[in-house]
């Protein structure tokens, strides 16, 4: 082999070259997953050493964070990535976000990232990570644009959803002041070695080395060699060994990484007692050790979870990891599989709220029948939902920086709790009296009409489509809600489409300023969901002509129109039961507008309401 060279290089230094991917090196694949766990992993190290008090020459001073490796092939005159492209491509995303994050911002409060992503040399734009097919795509979005995925190859269309994952994920704290400290720690401290090789065959011989010869064991692996190594009956040990295995491979089948995901939220549901407090040079503790290195916590804690004979460690595995670890499939079944019984596990996992897993496995305790195992769990991911869909509705983040600390102190008090304590604990913190435990009581009673704005599309979508789903599940039609949720501009997608066409002119006698009926016009009652191109072609009518068009959609596009009260006996059944004022309109003005306000209040309110707990 020829001269190797390892050199640990910082994101600035690493991303200001350019790199090429051979075609076969070329998919991304990431997924939410690991989108989350990266930014999870960068924001809480910076937040361990950031105060807002400090001045912006502070950040010197931070702790580095080391990402990892990659593999380079210096062939051709030219770098080719032969390993750790899907980090340096999430980088890449990652920057090109928090770019466009501070692109308003004075320039003393802008930090220069647009290097790191692209180069311009005699007017032609060049990106450093180049792959040709993700060109337009990344251009797309410096632009503020999300382009639509649906004709686009599957590594491009990954790209986009991933995109989107981090304008969800990211944290809201640090959208605002905390961001050119954040952006000037992200390029200068977090380090990665990047190793070189002269050829694809030293540098295929070192990646080969690294992950085929015992020198890429996972924490789930030395997890594993460590509980058997302890169990000293050679029998005993091979139960454990076939218990682990079959687990582990039904696991595997939900993702690649699922393995490490699954350990960290059992042990972490039934043993994290701490949690690092959230101010510069706190400590990580028990939550935060097990999210990093829990092969090194459940060594260090054997005797607490008491793990201190042969015997004690066999059962660990047979039993209490056999027993969270089908529990966890189910999970991550409901989590892509939409059924009405855990439905709000699909709708929290859309909302990238990974938290739920192991608020979902908490109260759980070894002797729960499956049936008590399913209900626990479904009543505490609907919890979550209502708990989400309020703070949406009140302009409250729900990424999990924010809040991660809540769900720690729900997850430990309702750790091992029967059915009925549970029910009662969680209507409880949805109540008025129960809100003054955590955040201060929130329902959908809001001082600021909930609306569309420039950085919560995703989750008005989604709060419409299960609106959408929710009036017609209630009509006695079929559960809809990942159809509707699916948002492109083309066929098999959804929009979301404003009854009123953006024309302020035509509202005069009603608004005095453009910027008043724009911001009347993003209200959630001004709203509706229809497919991608119909919405496109729709767009520049008036109502009345839009008013014909609803006719042939949703029921909720369609309750504008007085068709929908015709021969529809669900609908009128549901309309007496609730009480809820569904009208049909003529004309839409701005006390139309309030009055479908209203009505949507109202449909949030069931839709959401605490009481659907006590039907689990």
């Amino acid at each position: 082999m020829s001269s190797i060279l390892g050199d640990a290089k910082s994101v600035k230094f690493l991303l200001g070259q350019k790199f090429q991917i051979d075609f076969y090196q070329r998919d991304y694949k990431w997924g939410t997953k690991q989108i989350k766990e990266l930014i999870e992993d960068l924001t809480s190290r910076f937040l361990r050493d950031y105060q807002s008090t400090h001045e912006r020459k502070a950040v010197t001073d931070y702790g580095q964070y080391f990402l990892g490796s990659i593999i380079v092939s210096g062939k051709n005159g030219g770098q080719f990535v032969v390993d750790g492209q899907q980090r340096l491509t999430s980088l890449t995303l990652l920057l090109i976000y928090l770019n466009g994050l501070q692109k308003d911002r004075p320039e003393e409060q802008r930090v220069e990232v647009s290097n790191l992503i692209y180069s311009i040399q005699f007017g032609n734009k060049s990106f450093n990570l180049n792959v040709p097919e993700r060109n337009a795509c990344l251009q797309a979005l410096i632009s503020g644009e999300v382009p639509d995925p649906t004709d686009e190859p599957p590594s491009v269309q990954n790209l986009i959803s991933r995109y989107s994952d981090i304008t969800e994920i990211f944290p809201e704290e640090l959208r605002g002041n905390a961001l050119p400290y954040f952006l000037d720690w992200l390029i200068e401290k977090v380090m990665l070695v990047e190793i070189t090789a002269p050829s694809d065959d030293d540098a295929y011989t070192i990646f080969e080395t690294m992950n085929d010869r015992g020198l890429s064991l996972t924490p789930t692996d030395m997890l594993k060699g460590y509980l058997l190594a302890n169990i000293t009956d050679d029998d005993s040990r091979d139960r454990a060994d076939n218990v682990w295995k079959d687990k582990m491979e039904k696991i595997r089948n939900h993702g690649k990484d699922e393995d490490a995901y699954c350990v960290k939220t059992w042990l972490r549901s039934q043993y994290a007692d701490k949690i690092r407090e959230r101010k510069a040079g706190a400590k990580p503790e028990d939550f935060d050790k097990i999210g990093t290195e829990f092969h090194r916590w459940v060594r260090e804690n054997r005797d607490r979870i008491k793990l201190t004979s042969s015997v004690e460690f066999e059962s660990f595995v047979t039993n209490d990891f056999d027993f969270y670890a089908r529990a966890y499939i189910r999970t991550c079944h409901a989590a892509s599989n939409y059924t009405d019984e855990s439905s709000s596990v699909y709708f929290n996992e859309q909302s990238s709220f990974t938290l739920q897993y192991p608020l979902m496995l908490a109260p759980l305790r070894q002797g729960d029948d499956d049936d008590t195992v399913s209900r626990k769990m479904w009543l505490v991911a609907m919890f979550i939902e209502i708990m989400l869909a309020r703070r949406m509705w009140n302009f409250k983040a729900i990424d999990h920086s924010t809040m991660q600390y809540r769900a720690f102190l729900i997850m430990k008090a309702i750790r091992g709790m029967d059915l009925e304590a549970l029910r009662a604990d969680l209507i409880h913190r949805l109540s008025p009296e129960g809100g003054a435990r955590g955040d201060e009581y929130i329902d959908f009673e809001t001082q600021e009409a909930f609306h569309l704005h420039g950085n919560n599309g995703p989750q008005v979508h989604r709060l419409l489509a299960r609106l959408t789903e929710y009036v017609e599940v209630q009509s006695n039609k079929p559960a809809r809600y990942p159809e509707y949720a699916k948002r492109s501009a083309k066929k098999g997608g959804y929009q979301i489409e404003h009854i009123w066409a953006d024309h302020p002119e035509q509202f005069e006698d009603e608004f005095d300023h453009p910027e008043d009926f724009a911001a009347y016009r993003n209200r959630i009652g001004g709203l509706v969901l229809l497919p991608g191109p119909d919405n496109a072609s729709y767009s520049d009518m008036t109502f009345e002509e839009k008013r014909a068009h609803y006719i042939k959609h949703n029921l909720l596009a369609q309750s504008l129109h007085p068709d929908a009260y015709k021969n529809s006996p669900g609908f009128k059944k549901f309309r007496q039961t609730t009480g809820l004022p569904f009208a049909a309109k003529e004309v839409f003005k701005k006390a139309d507008l309030d009055d479908r306000q209203a009505l949507y209040i109202a449909l949030a309110k069931l839709c959401w309401s605490p009481d659907r707990l006590e039907k689990v």
